[in-house]
């Protein structure tokens, strides 16, 4: 079937999604996607040059949804909206462990990932700084080390779960009150 390019290439962000979220990104191969799209390998460099160019556009259409699902955190205490931001990221970071895990070690080093993943810290650094009703210098470098304490917690978890979500959840919650100095009741 014909389809419009953004058509397509939405097509295989879809198809490029499942794939990398069902195997570790060394297991996927471009001749699979094209595959299961329906369409020549020439069709699919087409759109993307690259395997890490799709998973470029796979990670950051998934950012951005993520960050479009915790835009409303609801209107409980600060620590409850916090919670309510984790626990969306984790719902997503299970299904997709092997997408975090590629973005956090396999591409960590590839700049068009780094991109992708400051891009969304940016995001939330301003919305967690809004939730807090604090800004400045210094709430703004603690919430952004907080994004990055997160990130490699979250990693950690997924790699080993060597601890439960809940835990993880408490002791982020308990990281960034206390790196802003809330009171979290």
């Amino acid at each position: 079937m014909r389809l419009t390019p953004e058509s397509r290439r939405s097509q295989l962000i879809d198809v490029g999604a499942a794939l990398f979220a069902a195997k570790p990104y060394d297991d996927v191969l471009m001749e699979e996607v094209a595959a299961r799209a329906g369409i020549s390998r020439a069709l699919l460099y087409r759109h993307f040059s690259n395997k890490r160019d799709l998973f470029a556009a796979v990670h950051e259409h998934a950012t951005a949804a993520l960050l479009a699902d915790v835009e409303d955190l609801g209107t409980g205490t600060l620590a409850e909206q916090i919670a309510v931001g984790l626990d969306a990221h984790f719902d997503y970071f299970e299904v997709n462990r092997n997408i975090v895990l590629a973005a956090n070690r396999v591409l960590a080093q590839d700049p068009v990932v780094q991109r992708v993943i400051t891009g969304g810290f940016a995001g939330l650094q301003r919305r967690l700084l809004d939730a807090a009703g604090t800004d400045g210098p210094l709430a703004a470098a603690a919430v952004l080390a907080w994004l990055e304490f997160v990130r490699v917690m979250c990693v950690e978890w997924l790699a080993h779960n060597a601890f439960d979500r809940v835990e993880l959840r408490d002791l982020c919650v308990r990281a960034l009150l206390g790196a802003l100095e809330i009171n979290p009741r």
